[in-house]
């Protein structure tokens, strides 16, 4: 087992510190390490953790550890020695603070958040404390006393797993890093995976950039943004939105997808001045005005615009809106557009903001009845062309799909890898790669997998029991590994992708899935699937595109 400092120098007063480092070292396992008094800073506070404890695959623990006689009378915490009895701080809210502290301080260091399970601990190796004692905010599982010091390992595991919080156990590669940091390793660790946060800092300030396009388009109030996937769209669709309401305008900032939709609410949501008076799915908003509910594809696709439209046609001038902005624009039928349109102040005229990408029309809704012109066409054409969001390495295995003026800005990123296997395996392979990527330390919350046909199993469970908004809302939080389908993912990304290739429903539209599935990574993407079936998919393009990623095999990693 490992120790920092290999061999701690114990003062005259850390008697009690000694002695619990001596039962938690004679009793951990061998690949655990434990460190003393550990300094951090968060702010302008400094803080201690007397002992903690790393354990690769269960978690960390935080001990903060008192001698002498601990007692506690009306809240008030006392400490009694050979000098006598004196008031003590909390040494629950010490050992809490300074858990928050290192956490703070670790995932500012490592620029990865740390999901692990982490429980904060006291220990008062002379005290004996009564079984079934308990204060809020300190359950008896967080206490280690005289009596269990010499078997404390157990608890501070029972501890971690109990009452650690976190979504996961401490990824060994994960820990390495964090035990780099402490012991105040120099140098290059060539082994370790690049941490993408600083690319991705640079991608989201490329974005911004993108704002001149509307500065430049201010003065043109019907508008249509085509670019491919990672130009910044959805930033753009976002910060129109926000332009538009301080100008005091009624604003509907509409997407299709419910995953998206939650991210434009998001997004919304912090803004301090005028939101627009809607944000959200098309549907929700036909529904918001009094339109029936319905249950078949037909009613939702032709219906239900039809009853919005004849609506639309004696709504209240101050219901109206003066504004639409769309967001994944091409997965509008002709008739949404037709029916969202009547609802504006000036159906023929009045302001409107596409922002679309016609090679991701994975719907094809663009061929639905439709009487006349689509509704687009006369909006004024606006190209962007350059991938911002990408690396170029990803950018560049799905540059065959997104159009011959399409041009990836990113940093070159770390190399795209390929896992060869049979269609019917590519759900277990997929979730070996899950595993392989936390192992190596790619927090749970950075990743997403994505399959093109048969949902991943974690993803139907809330399907299945109704609960997929609340799913949506987790993934928005950043809470855990998020399992969903190349469809519902559109206009979202992470830093880590895990490509599902588990078939098609419908090979027709494969390529468009495959644009999608491909594209929503920012840092690293890992693609898993039968070589012929990806051929046959995307391409002679995509099969030489990929003959340049890294083979890998996460069962062995």
């Amino acid at each position: 087992m490992r120790c920092i400092p290999e061999e701690p120098d114990f003062g005259d007063g850390q008697v009690a510190e000694k002695v619990v480092w001596e039962a938690l070292k004679n009793s951990l396992p061998d690949d655990a390490v434990l460190a003393h008094s550990v300094q951090v800073r968060d702010g302008a506070r400094e803080f201690e953790i007397d002992l903690l404890v790393l354990w690769p695959r269960v978690g960390i623990a935080a001990i903060e550890v008192k001698g002498g006689q601990i007692s506690v009378a009306d809240g008030q915490w006392y400490q009694s020695d050979r000098s006598g009895k004196r008031p003590l701080k909390s040494p629950v809210v010490q050992s809490q603070g300074s858990t928050h502290a290192f956490k703070n301080w670790i995932e500012a260091q490592l620029g990865s958040r740390l999901t692990s399970r982490f429980a904060y601990m006291v220990s008062f190796p002379y005290t004996d404390v009564p079984p079934d004692w308990e204060m809020a905010g300190c359950p008896r599982t967080l206490v280690l006393d005289r009596a269990n010091t010499t078997f404390a390992v157990e608890l501070v595991r029972a501890a971690i797993e109990r009452e650690g919080g976190g979504s996961s156990p401490l990824a060994p590669a994960f820990m390495e890093r964090i035990v780099r940091v402490l012991s105040g390793t120099l140098g290059d660790d060539r082994a370790k995976p690049q941490d993408p946060k600083e690319a991705e800092d640079a991608q989201d300030h490329l974005t911004e950039r993108q704002t001149v396009l509307l500065q430049a388009t201010r003065s043109l109030p019907r508008v249509k943004f085509t670019g491919g996937a990672g130009s910044g769209k959805t930033w753009l669709a976002v910060e129109k939105a926000r332009l538009l309401c301080k100008q005091g305008k009624r604003v509907g900032l509409f997407s299709y997808n419910k995953g998206l939709s939650q991210y434009l609410q998001q997004q919304v949501a912090g803004w301090r001045q005028a939101k627009p008076v809607f944000t959200g799915e098309f549907h929700e908003y036909v529904r918001g005005l009094g339109v029936p509910d319905g249950s078949e594809p037909n009613y939702f696709e032709e219906e239900m615009p039809r009853l919005l439209k004849n609506l639309a046609a004696q709504m209240d001038p101050h219901d109206r809106l003066d504004a639409v902005v769309v967001d994944e624009a091409q997965d509008f039928a002709p008739l949404w557009w037709e029916s969202l349109l009547a609802c504006t102040t000036n159906p023929d005229g009045g302001e409107v903001y596409a922002f679309m990408d016609d090679r991701q029309d994975v719907y094809r809704r663009w061929g639905a009845a439709s009487d006349g012109e689509h509704p687009t066409a006369d909006l004024v054409p606006i190209h962007i062309d350059e991938n911002l969001r990408n690396t170029r390495k990803i950018a560049e295995t799905f540059k065959s799909f997104a159009g011959d003026h399409f041009t990836p800005r990113g940093g070159t990123g770390l190399p795209v890898r390929r896992v060869e296997c049979f269609t019917d395996d590519a759900l277990n392979a997929a979730d070996d790669c899950v595993e392989a990527l936390m192992d190596e330390g790619w927090s749970n919350n950075q990743i997403a997998l994505l399959t093109t046909k048969s949902r991943h199993p974690a993803h139907l469970e809330h399907v299945d029991a109704g609960t997929i908004a609340d799913y949506w809302l987790d993934f928005h939080a950043n809470k855990d590994v998020f399992y969903g389908h190349v469809l519902g993912f559109k206009g979202l990304e992470r830093s880590a992708v895990v490509l599902c290739v588990n078939g098609f429903k419908d090979m027709e539209r494969a390529a468009e899935q495959l644009y999608v599935g491909l594209s929503r990574a920012r840092s690293l993407l890992v693609v898993v699937g039968d070589s012929t079936l990806l051929e046959e998919a995307g391409g002679r393009e995509l099969k030489s595109a990929l003959s340049r990623a890294e083979l890998w095999e996460p069962s062995q990693a």
